[in-house]
């Protein structure tokens, strides 16, 4: 996306592509086609300063894109965080009524969050993950399924015979692997083809 602006100044005529762009300064490349420049010794007025600025394609770019849009046709009113690091972009959305972006255990934001993720590294050679967050869900979630792990090892051990857990979604299984890993007591093993692929909680004989 990109616009051509005119005005007195350079930097008046950025503002104003950055006011139709929606755009931070940050967020776009700025490419000057003209500078002011007073015309035939300055018996004619000026020359306005051109400049073209493009947004830049980044993944911050790509996810607001496609959450904006799917946000709005929601008729949602939130406030989205963008933070990208090493380990991927990481975004966190509040606001009142966004328990619908949740679903049920996480399902509905799982599958928003694998279409933002698809959306964000399309024709990208380097691939960014993306981790989508509503409210601090995740969060909570990951502690419910750690205290769940616990308690369920104890009870695969006590009874001597495999737990079955529900299907579950390759972050959340991981959250349990790892939870229960190092113990000599039991162990887990995941079983089945996605998306109904669950984790088995298995005695050490």
């Amino acid at each position: 996306m990109e616009v051509e602006k005119t005005a007195r100044s350079v930097e008046e005529a950025v503002e104003q592509a950055l006011a139709e762009l929606g755009a931070k300064r940050e967020e776009v490349e700025v490419e000057v086609l003209e500078e002011p420049s007073k015309v035939l010794f300055g018996l004619l007025g000026r020359r306005p300063a051109r400049v073209r600025v493009r947004v830049k394609d980044t993944p911050v770019r790509r996810a607001k894109e496609l959450l904006g849009k799917v946000i709005d046709a929601m008729g949602l009113m939130v406030d989205m965080k963008f933070r990208e690091t090493e380990e991927g972009l990481f975004v966190d959305i509040a606001g009142p009524n966004v328990g619908i972006l949740i679903g049920r255990r996480g399902e509905t934001l799982n599958a928003l969050q694998y279409i933002v993720s698809l959306y964000v590294n399309k024709n990208r050679v380097q691939k960014c993950k993306v981790y989508l967050d509503v409210e601090g869900y995740r969060r909570r979630r990951e502690e419910t399924l750690r205290r769940l792990a616990l308690r369920l090892a104890e009870k695969a051990k006590r009874k001597g015979r495999n737990i079955v857990l529900e299907p579950m979604s390759s972050h959340e299984r991981k959250i349990i692997h790892t939870a229960l890993q190092g113990r000599d007591d039991i162990y887990t093993y995941s079983e089945g083809e996605e998306p109904y692929r669950k984790i088995i909680i298995s005695p050490r004989k």
